[in-house]
């Protein structure tokens, strides 16, 4: 009787335990849930399509024909915004704690008509003007120092608009104004587009004033709604620089409207999945004077195998730094996936970052049967998805050789090509220089920057994306010299050596790549070969 009694209490303790385990098995296997609703316009009609997520994550479904949608995967118990988004449309959202039914975002439609009378906000942290980008947002101290921030106030480009120095104070010719003058130019429509929004070839770039002279300016990035581009070529329209060539979409006054590249920013912002595609950069790195292309890095990067892959500029130029956020958080900045967020440093021709990261050099040295060494070199486009250098035709990359002997005096080169003319100080040197040269239709000069006037490529070596150029060199050895040394270097130089001494351009060149072999020479057989 005891034992049955005790065999009744153990199948029962038996039977609680499975209980138990099944129902804790039960909560782990139901540790997600969702949320369900509908998303509807303003009229109350459901938004067909509409990018559904929750807010900040990456997961998203659609709405269904009939406006509904479920998303799942949710922690249960805990608060979230759940979003929803469509094109013309600003996001909106809903808080809810999953689970949750019969939810409704409704969506607003966004300004859709261009407001020309629209007054821009600065991009500066100016403590007297409480509305600008720079009091709130990461990229503002990444914008302001680089070449977009200082379109409108780099004295380079002035030294060229207005054919000065750079100081501006002494005229010596090589400028727009030199040359033009009582005209504004097109300059504006890429450097000052707020300046050339309405204005596009009156805008004069000596007389910039207030946001204008922010040059290519935060809210002016974001106020863009599309590239027109021309559907036989995939480029802007001939004669269309910059401005000419965007759509803006700027709001009636008292309304703000920005484009963004989140879907579920329920502030003010509308997604743009342009922003994310090199056609956003075309107009303004993509158009010709006078029918000769000049500035053609869109173009570079479209027959390349980047656009094929779809690599968009933004890959490079707008690489994510590890930032989780692009509102500060104390001003109210959420937590995102870093590798979402674009930097705004948007390196170019003067990151030495960059340039060390975008070529390859290789050099080899080897004796030759008369007891000279020939030293074979190759440069290989390896990282930019144009051709290097590209768009401003004063910059050049320029490989340099030198040979010594053990005793460091230099060998002399007995074949290969050397460097021309216009390279300055390497002149004459063993090596190459790769630009695209124009010549002055007029006056037969070459090579000019005056791509204002009428001019003409005469000749373009530079290396396209993942291209190899190889040269060889000769140098002869002094009899005895057990060993000889070459060194192989890649400069990268913006502007003719001549021209930038004239108007003071202190830019140093960039080392770019450099290479040292030093090859024993010992004594030469007939066959070449080293005893």
């Amino acid at each position: 009787m005891l034992r049955t009694r005790r065999s009744r209490l153990a199948l029962v303790l038996l039977g609680l335990g499975v209980i138990l385990v099944v129902v804790l098995v039960g909560a782990i296997g139901d540790s997600t849930t969702s949320v369900s609703g509908i998303v509807v316009n303003e009229t109350g009609a459901p938004v067909v399509g509409a990018i559904v997520r929750e807010k900040t994550k990456a997961p998203s479904t659609t709405t269904a024909e009939d406006g509904t949608f479920t998303l799942a995967g949710l922690v249960p118990g805990i608060e979230i915004m759940v979003t929803a988004w469509d094109e013309g449309y600003y996001p909106g959202g809903e808080t809810v704690t999953p689970p949750a039914e019969d939810v409704t975002i409704t969506l607003v439609l966004h300004p859709a008509e261009d407001n020309p009378d629209y007054a821009w906000y600065t991009s500066m942290a100016d403590p007297d003007v409480p509305v600008g980008c720079g009091h709130c947002m990461v990229a503002f101290p990444q914008w302001v120092d680089n070449a977009h921030g200082q379109s409108g106030v780099n004295p380079r480009f002035f030294s060229m608009y207005n054919g000065t120095d750079v100081t501006g104070t002494i005229v010596m010719g090589d400028g727009y104004k030199d040359d033009f003058p009582g005209t504004a130019g097109n300059c504006a429509t890429c450097h000052a587009p707020i300046a050339a929004a309405n204005n596009p070839f009156t805008a004069d770039m000596n007389e910039l004033t207030g946001v204008a002279a922010e040059g290519v300016a935060c809210e002016y990035c974001h106020k863009i709604a599309e590239t027109y581009l021309n559907p036989a070529t995939g480029l802007p329209y001939d004669n269309a620089p910059g401005v000419v060539s965007y759509a803006l979409n700027r709001p009636p006054q008292n309304t703000h409207m920005f484009y963004g590249p989140f879907d579920d920013v329920t502030r003010r912002v509308c997604y743009l999945e342009l922003e994310k595609e090199s056609q956003f950069c075309a107009a303004c790195h993509q158009f010709s004077f006078w029918g000769t292309p000049i500035y053609e890095s869109f173009r570079e990067w479209q027959e390349s195998p980047y656009a094929a892959e779809g690599t968009q500029c933004q890959a490079c130029h707008m690489a994510p730094t590890g930032v989780e956020y692009f509102v500060y958080p104390e001003k109210g900045g959420l937590f995102r996936d870093p590798d979402g967020i674009a930097s705004h440093l948007q390196p170019g021709a003067a990151d030495v970052a960059l340039l060390q990261d975008t070529v390859e050099l290789e050099l080899t040295v080897a004796g030759a049967d008369d007891g000279s060494a020939i030293a074979e070199v190759s440069i290989t486009n390896t990282k930019a998805g144009h051709h290097v250098p590209t768009d401003y035709p004063g910059r050049q990359m320029i490989l340099v050789l030198s040979a010594v002997d053990c005793e460091g005096n230099t060998l002399t080169l007995t074949d290969g090509p050397v460097l021309p003319e216009w390279c300055g100080t390497e002149a004459g040197l063993p090596g190459v220089a790769y630009a695209k040269l124009l010549r002055d239709v007029e006056t037969g000069d070459m090579p000019v920057v005056t791509y204002w006037k009428q001019a003409l490529i005469e000749s373009d070596n530079r290396l396209a994306a993942f291209a190899t150029d190889r040269t060889s060199y000769r140098f002869a050895a002094p009899d005895g010299m057990d060993e000889i040394t070459v060194r192989a270097v890649v400069l990268f130089r913006r502007l003719f050596q001549e021209l930038a001494e004239a108007k003071a351009w202190e830019m140093p060149d960039i080392l770019m790549e450099e290479a040292e072999t030093t090859l024993s020479l010992g004594a030469i057989d007939g066959d070449g070969t080293a005893d």
